[in-house]
């Protein structure tokens, strides 16, 4: 299997991490391998990356991507968001780096067949990890159509959801919607001639809600956050790439909020005597460079943050 993709802002989430030699780091996204290679190379000898991923596709890639490096890694086939149970699992206590990379890679898009995409005609499925029993088709084809529009209002911010929950609702009455540009067919024709010839195509909003659905992604980012302090050594750091406004707005609030000392609700007076539990290395959003979005469109949409735990946490 050739699986390929350009890793976004590899260097500059690398560099963020501050790999040691002999540290012990987290890939909790391990895609295409771009950051986990580089992360290998900073931290030999003696150091040990543990590499996640839920995709059966990156598992079997990194084996082989990341087999010269030999013991010093471990790749786990789970998801982050129960990387307390998995890190237990691998014997680590606390991690001196987690870096986590939320976008789609380029071999999901365009390769693995499970309609991610609506540039090729492939079973609606969209499961990043074959695993789990529901699939986009599962949620199109059952789901009301109120039920449908709040998918796409609330994680695709698409305006015209009720319309186009609408018209799937009455395309599947004839017959089931059953792949990626039968979706986008619909979807289309439901936003009318002037969304068609928009640079971005309609479909788009529609197919990043249903796999955000699908894969639970928003809950998993949610739970991973609730114990991420936990999983870090003093002094460690975690960094997150986020490819649309809900995933990055969830990680500055929270990030926000750690590096905070007052734990109280807003606009009450401080009686909780907390501290930060980290410092923000990021205090502005970090973007991709022009030269880089040239050379690789994908990347456009990178957000990148980081933080650093205290060591007196």
């Amino acid at each position: 299997m050739d699986y390929h993709h350009v890793t976004a802002m590899a260097n500059e989430a690398v560099d963020l991490l501050a790999c040691r030699p002999g540290g012990i780091y987290v890939d909790g996204t391990l895609g295409g391998c771009g950051h986990a290679r580089l992360i290998c190379e900073r931290i030999m000898p003696a150091g040990r990356l543990i590499g996640i991923d839920k995709d059966a596709d990156a598992v079997a890639h990194a084996r082989r991507a990341l087999a010269p490096y030999g013991e010093a890694v471990t790749i786990i086939r789970g998801n982050f968001a129960r990387m307390p149970q998995l890190l237990a699992r691998a014997g680590v206590g606390r991690a001196d780096g987690i870096l986590l990379d939320l976008g789609l890679s380029l071999h999901q898009l365009r390769a693995s067949g499970r309609g991610f995409s609506f540039r090729q005609d492939e079973p609606l499925d969209m499961r990043m990890d074959d695993r789990q029993e529901l699939t986009a088709a599962d949620l199109v084809n059952r789901l009301s159509a109120a039920e449908l529009a709040s998918i796409f209002r609330n994680y695709g911010q698409q305006s015209r959801s009720g319309r186009i929950a609408a018209k799937i609702v009455a395309a599947r009455g004839r017959q089931p919607i059953r792949t990626s540009r039968q979706l986008a067919r619909i979807v289309a024709a439901a936003l009318g001639g002037r969304a068609r010839k928009a640079a971005i195509h309609p479909a788009t909003k529609v197919f990043m809600a249903l796999r955000i659905a699908v894969n639970e992604e928003l809950d998993d980012l949610r739970t991973f956050l609730d114990s991420a302090l936990d999983l870090l050594a003093p002094g460690g750091r975690l960094c997150i790439l986020a490819f649309h406004s809900l995933e990055d707005r969830m990680v500055k609030h929270r990030f926000r909020k750690w590096a905070s000392a007052c734990q109280c609700p807003p606009r009450l007076p401080c009686t909780c005597g907390g501290r930060a539990r980290v410092k923000l290395l990021t205090p502005r959003v970090l973007r991709p460079a022009n030269d880089e979005v040239e050379n690789n469109p994908m990347a456009r949409s990178t957000r990148l943050r980081a933080v650093e735990k205290k060591r007196d946490v």
